[in-house]
């Protein structure tokens, strides 16, 4: 028997009630922080690789809160 997740998720994967436009938004900026990033390393501007570095943990920050609201409401 496998372990319960703290986050239930659905068929989907996401977790009982999060949207999927919040999910999607997170992902965009979690993917958009990454593209700077690869995009700051391959020219060497060290300004665009921090700017996608600190895009993409904001991304996984909201992801992460979205989370914990909907595992403390017990969804």
């Amino acid at each position: 028997m496998a372990p319960e997740s703290a986050f239930p998720a659905t068929p989907g994967g996401l977790p009982d009630g999060m949207s999927t436009a919040k999910k999607a938004r997170h992902t965009i900026d979690r993917l958009t922080g990454r593209a700077k990033q690869r995009i700051g390393r391959a020219t060497g501007d060290a300004r665009l690789r921090n700017e996608g570095a600190v895009d993409e943990a904001k991304a996984r920050v909201k992801l992460t809160g979205e989370r914990l609201k909907q595992a403390v409401r017990g969804r």
